[in-house]
């Protein structure tokens, strides 16, 4: 008898896999229109709804810092039909910059697919007198420079501050509200150095009003094959890749999970994809739910020690 319940219980998850999509999936998407997340995200939203007739739509759901948009997800039931496309990066700093978070992102959320990350760069206004890292440090320990980021706890923000731990700095954080807000100042010289992705800083370094000095990347990107990375000028300390990736509720099926990853797998296998990608400064990552796991909890650790060692906190 125990067999036989066994047997069909494999069958009825075998049948409810092959059925999956049998509706529509909403990706949640935790910031407004027109951003890297967003692109990203509607990117894969593209992609996956070539793969299932059944469509997928984007869900933009902005506000407090993202945490709308997770809640609203970690709520959801988890059958694959209510998904959150997110910076990973973003999410694993959480617990340990916000106070009376509703939700646990490192149990709540269950990652599926790590979709492509951006590799950070360093960089400076066009009139600040350094043209590689070790000048900018010389001038740094002379004088104590700003630098902009996206606010308090966003990926320039702690990128930054590791730069400057690394390099022995002492340097003034002005958080601003997003990387478009940080610019007037960075491109006046107002704050004299920025860390940011390359799609982001793409336009003002084709026009020189920014200087590259190095990227945070384990080799050297193909949009800027003369900059340096941080371990070839000494920095390998200094790593930064904001990545970006597929999200679902606790509790969803594994063999859902496996269909999610499988297919965005295929997407990202297409040459239009890379394509695309490599047209926004991003590099495309991929693989099991497993790795994109692995790095989840490797940066919850990381980023985690970091930011207590270092006394950041919101303000």
């Amino acid at each position: 008898m125990h067999r036989l319940a066994f047997a069909l219980l494999v069958f009825l998850s075998a049948a409810h896999a092959q059925e999956y999509p049998a509706r529509g999936i909403r990706l949640v998407i935790d910031t407004s229109p027109g951003g890297v997340t967003d692109l990203f995200g509607r990117m894969v939203a593209e992609g996956l709804s070539q793969k299932f007739p059944q469509g997928v739509f984007v869900d933009n759901k902005p506000g407090a810092s993202g945490n709308l948009a997770i809640d609203f997800v970690v709520r959801s039931a988890p059958d694959g039909y209510t998904l959150i496309f997110a910076s990973g990066g973003g999410l694993v700093v959480k617990p340990f910059l916000e106070k009376g978070l509703a939700f646990d992102v490192m149990n709540d959320l269950v990652p599926v697919f790590n979709f492509a990350q951006t590799p950070h760069i360093l960089v400076v206004p066009q009139s600040l007198p350094a043209k590689d890292i070790a000048e900018f440090i010389a001038l740094a320990k002379k004088e104590t420079f700003a630098y902009g980021s996206a606010g308090y706890g966003s990926p320039p923000h702690l990128s930054m501050a590791l730069f400057a731990k690394v390099a022995g700095l002492k340097m003034l954080h002005v958080p601003y509200k997003g990387v478009g807000g940080a610019m007037p100042d960075l491109l006046a010289g107002r704050v004299q150095a920025m860390s940011m992705a390359l799609g982001s800083a793409r336009p003002y370094l084709k026009d020189g009003r920014l200087t590259p000095l190095a990227t945070g990347a384990k080799q050297r990107l193909s949009g800027l094959p003369d900059v340096p990375t941080s371990a070839e000028v000494g920095l390998g300390a200094w790593e930064m890749s904001a990545w970006f990736g597929l999200f679902a509720p606790r509790g969803t099926p594994a063999e859902i999970m496996r269909t999610l990853n499988q297919s965005l797998q295929a997407v990202l296998d297409d040459p239009k994809t890379r394509e695309r990608l490599s047209q926004a400064g991003a590099e495309p990552i991929g693989g099991s739910s497993e790795s994109c796991a692995e790095r989840y909890r490797a940066d919850h650790k990381m980023w985690g020690e970091f930011i207590r060692e270092a006394g950041i906190k919101m303000e």
